[in-house]
Formats: structure tokens, sequence, C-alpha cells
């Protein structure tokens, strides 16, 4: 049984890291697909490690594998046309400008299409953790869990 997600008492780890250390405010619409992607990267990554590990003490290379399925591009790829109809207009834009930025990288075990489709997901996932939108990056992130 899922449970339902709290939004009003999460912590936004962007803010509590911006507080701590007295960052400056940013612009977040300022910044490039790429950047976006680059920290929605971590945070995907993130989410999906502590998913794995809450569910029981393993083996690290157990582990590992757990995560990989999750965190590969094709995941990812399949993630965003499960979710793209729930994304709204503003999402769909931060996700386009991911998934059109211009990167000198590809990889190694996906299309290219599945590579921009991921790229374009982990701008979204970026924007909405810098933004402090918690709950919704989990609400997106989850169904991948059950895919």
């Amino acid at each position: 049984m899922e449970k339902k997600i709290d939004a009003e008492h999460l912590i936004s780890i962007s803010d509590y890291i911006r507080k701590a250390w007295n960052l400056p405010d940013t612009d977040i619409r300022a910044y490039s697909g790429l950047t976006l992607a680059y920290i929605g990267d971590a945070i995907y990554d993130l989410v999906i490690r502590t998913y794995v590990v809450e569910h029981g003490n393993a083996p690290v290379n157990k582990l590992h594998n757990k995560v990989i399925k999750l965190v590969q591009a094709s995941a990812q790829a399949k993630l965003y046309h499960i979710i793209q109809d729930k994304l709204t207009d503003e999402e769909e834009a931060i996700y386009k400008r991911g998934r059109n930025a211009k990167s000198f990288t590809s990889s190694k075990n996906a299309d290219i299409i599945e590579y921009r489709t991921a790229t374009g997901l982990e701008a979204l996932f970026g924007y909405l953790y810098l933004t402090g939108q918690t709950a919704r990056l989990l609400e997106l992130i989850h169904p991948v869990l059950y895919s």
C-alpha cells in the first residue's frame, strides 16, 4: 500500500544546503538544461539508492545491480513515457530544455533517443530538486519502482 506524502513536512535539501552555507539565491530558470540534468542525475541516483538500501542490507554488488537497472537511460526513458501525460506545461518545457541540449557525451549502453530522453528527465528532476518541490519529485520518480 502506497503512503501519501505529507508535502508540508518535507525538508528541501537544496534549501537547507543554501541556508547552512549561506549560498546566494539564484534564478534556477537561468541554468542550462545540462546543468539541471547534472544535478538531476545525482538526486535521482540518490533517491533510487535510498529506496534500494532501505529495503534491506545486502552485499554492495547486489545493491549496485538493483540500482543500475533503475537508473540506466533505458529505465529513465521508460519512466518518462509513463509520466509524460502527468507533467505540467512548465515541467514539459524543462524536460524539453534538457532533452534538446547539445551534449558532447553519450551513453555506452543506450541509443541517442533514450539518452536524450533520460537527459530531459534528469533536467526536470534537477529543476524540481533546486526549486524545493520534493513531493513532486518523489511522485514522478515513484512509478519506476514498480514498472
